[in-house]
């Protein structure tokens, strides 16, 4: 479970139920926050790119793959009109050296069906970019 509570000043702590970890939300200077910390909607944006490169862990490590070195930028893109929404997620997929052709595709098709990808999909346009 997560647990959620609002502290004021539109921020929010999130806590982990497993682990205890805690989390910290603010809304974004464009939308009447102070922008100091991820907002709802860089959560949605880092939940992909985290959980692409988490799935593609999970895969080199079955594998015996070096994946170290590997990362991922995500730019979110917000609508200007209402509803305020997430308009559109670009992921910036860095593979590392080291990888041959056919390990590179085997670890893409793995990303590409991650959780949250495909939770998201036919809600939110996404782009994925790999190099």
């Amino acid at each position: 479970d997560i647990l959620n509570h609002y502290q004021g000043q539109l921020r929010c702590q999130s806590s982990h139920g497993p682990s205890g970890s805690q989390l910290d939300t603010d809304a974004p200077l464009d939308n009447q926050g102070r922008g100091e910390r991820f907002s709802p909607t860089d959560l949605v944006a880092t939940a992909l790119s985290t959980c692409m490169l988490t799935i593609m862990g999970i895969v080199a490590e079955r594998h015996g793959w070096a994946l170290e070195g590997c990362s991922a930028r995500v730019q979110k893109t917000m609508s200007r009109t209402a509803p305020r929404r997430i308009e559109r997620l670009a992921v910036w997929v860095q593979l590392p050296d080291g990888l041959d052709e056919s390990q590179r595709a085997v670890l893409q098709r793995a990303a590409e069906t991650c959780p949250v990808k495909v939770s998201l999909e036919g809600a939110i346009p996404m782009e994925l970019h790999w190099s």
